[in-house]
């Protein structure tokens, strides 16, 4: 038994290394040469690894551009009990993209100027995987405190979380178009928290 764990974990491992290069390949052919190079031929190529091992762990390329926000580091679990009041619950929120800011400038402007286009549809709420998303987190989060009676929305809440959504693009989009010269958190933290101060 102890020996099938092991030979699992092993498994697991490989398994965890092999996506990982996958990714790195596609981050750095976003990097260096952009959205529209991103082949699913040009990464396996980069990755030293075949077609069939790409698609053993990947549905589609936007499905592993959708992987990046796995490895972002995690909120502390605290941060997001139930609030006691509507304060707190606005500091959480922004607590959540700041930590998304802090994620975005360690993979690079050159990353999240080509991550953010439109052929990208691993954006598109419609279609959205079960990654751990920043706006998923905060939807569950406002659920809760609504349902607690803590806060009460002025909007419907898949208004309040598109709205955020859009005012997060904004900001990684300003950043991107400055070349990373803008002050990224501050204008980050201001807008978010101009638009929840009159959200709820």
């Amino acid at each position: 038994m102890n020996h099938e764990s092991q030979e699992l974990s092993k498994q697991q491992l490989k398994s965890k290394e092999t996506k990982a290069k996958i990714f790195r390949a596609a981050k750095h052919i976003l990097q260096k040469k952009g959205y529209e190079q991103l082949s699913i031929k040009n990464i396996c190529e980069e990755a030293g690894v075949s077609n069939g091992s790409f698609y053993h762990h990947f549905k589609t390329k936007d499905d592993l551009l959708s992987y990046y926000i796995e490895e972002q580091p995690s909120i502390n679990p605290d941060f997001l009990d139930l609030p006691s009041n509507s304060a707190e619950a606005k500091e959480a929120i922004v607590r959540v993209y700041l930590n998304y800011v802090h994620y975005c400038e360690e993979l690079g402007v050159e990353f999240m100027s080509n991550y953010y286009t439109p052929k990208n549809q691993s954006l598109n709420p419609l279609i959205r995987t079960e990654r751990p998303y920043p706006i998923v987190t905060v939807q569950n989060y406002l659920e809760k405190a609504i349902r607690a009676g803590v806060i009460t929305p002025r909007l419907a809440l898949d208004d309040i979380t598109t709205d955020i959504r859009m005012i997060v693009i904004g900001n990684v989009f300003e950043w991107c178009l400055k070349s990373g010269n803008a002050d990224f958190e501050g204008n980050m933290k201001r807008s978010l928290e101009t638009y929840l101060s009159g959200a709820f």
